[in-house]
């Protein structure tokens, strides 16, 4: 079938094999052309089939020749209807990593679930014995506590007041200024339940007791912060609470791997698109003012980009690992920096319709956002007829 982008809102309802597959090649040639890290050996990827945890996946394959396992939760295709892009994304690197005679294997299905984590941990202690990193790069908007069976549901939303500011359709261009009611406390506990370290350390806990996980172990888990502009609906609204859980669960994994020499840490990363970036207002703005600055800078970074300075710079130097005073490894230093966030304040009071496509970097974006459902990549032949029934091949066929 020939496939196109069909978008909704700021979701794109189908995806392309061959683009993703374009993707995914496109970093695994980053991250070889930057040379061997001296890195983990046998990882664990839990949502490891797209954005950071993706790269995670590539960087520890092809930058340290890792055996991986990657857990997800992806739509396989249908005769006529595409796989969602994360399923491709995981096909492709599947593909690639077997070339390379590297071990990948995959498991696709609800990593909130003790099922999933009982089915990776009989796969880890069948293939692997145990490992010796964990990356817990989860992005879901819903989670069904196992223990509990509650399900919650995020919300993305300032707390306290109501808070309005300018932001963008990226599809049109058009700025507009938008308000978001502030949130209740059932929100901020759904949120902090969906998206803070619960899970996180449920994980942990159950590889420890399983000994599962070798001595010396690291895990790292993915937060953002970002600037004051930001502040009111991302770090200090609900989202930011469950950043906050996130990044104290560190360190109660810390002290429960301590006999075995493990370390959590978060990994505070730059601002990028995503398709959760992407529905929070305000952000898709920010991002397009950034991407300007940062790229005219020569300081711009995607995803794997992030993740291979993060393995190169932080996590596998032979020294201590760098972190601020919180603790965190911050990898969106470059982002922070106050020259460049001086310069997106500058130009976030200018923004408007009629000159947002000059001072900032929209069609960056939108190619960005495009990218992740693997449309508009350069090499890839959108009008020819592309096969959508593409299998993960540790995946058995239902």
């Amino acid at each position: 079938m020939i496939i196109e982008p069909r978008m909704r809102g700021f979701i794109c309802l189908t995806a392309h094999p061959a683009g993703a597959e374009q993707s995914v090649k496109n970093q695994i040639e980053y991250v070889k052309s930057k040379g061997p890290i001296n890195g983990a050996k046998k990882v664990l990827v839990i949502g490891s089939s797209t954005g950071f945890g993706l790269a995670s996946r590539i960087s520890s394959a092809f930058g340290s020749d890792a055996a991986t396992i990657g857990v997800f939760f992806e739509k396989p295709a249908a005769e006529g209807k595409t796989a969602s892009p994360g399923w491709y994304n995981s096909a492709a690197f599947e593909k690639f990593a077997h070339q390379a005679g590297l071990y990948a294997k995959s498991i696709n299905g609800d990593a909130f679930s003790n099922e999933v984590k009982q089915q990776t941990m009989d796969l880890i202690k069948k293939d692997l014995g145990q490992v010796d990193m964990v990356i817990y790069s989860l992005a879901s908007p819903v989670r069904t506590n196992p223990n509990t069976g509650v399900t919650h549901r995020s919300a993305l939303k300032p707390i306290g007041n109501v808070y309005t500011n300018k932001t963008v359709d990226f599809h049109t261009g058009k700025v507009s200024e938008i308000s978001i009611q502030p949130a209740n406390e059932e929100d901020i506990e759904n949120t902090v339940a969906v998206m803070g370290g619960e899970d996180w350390a449920m994980w942990m806990k159950a590889l420890k007791d399983a000994d599962l996980l070798a001595p010396g172990v690291l895990t790292v888990a993915y937060s953002y912060i970002g600037p004051a502009l930001t502040e009111p609906v991302y770090r200090k609204g609900t989202i930011g609470r469950a950043k906050d859980d996130l990044e104290a669960t560190a360190f109660t994994i810390s002290d429960d791997l301590k006999d075995i020499d493990g370390k959590a840490y978060v990994s505070v990363n730059k601002a990028l698109v995503t398709q959760a970036s992407s529905a929070i207002p305000v952000i898709p703005l920010y991002i397009s003012l950034l991407y300007k600055i940062m790229k005219a800078e020569g300081v711009h970074e995607g995803t794997i980009e992030q993740i291979q300075r993060l393995y190169a710079e932080r996590l596998f130097t032979g020294k201590e690992v760098p972190t601020d005073d919180k603790g965190r490894i911050r990898i969106d230093d470059w982002e922070m920096r106050d020259d460049i966030q001086q310069k997106v304040a500058d130009l976030w009071i200018q923004a408007t319709t009629e000159n947002l496509a000059e001072i900032g970097d929209l069609e960056g974006y939108r190619k960005d956002f495009y990218h992740l459902f693997g449309f508009d990549f350069d090499g890839v032949d959108y009008k020819a007829d592309a096969n959508e029934m593409v299998q993960v091949s540790s995946i058995p066929q239902e």
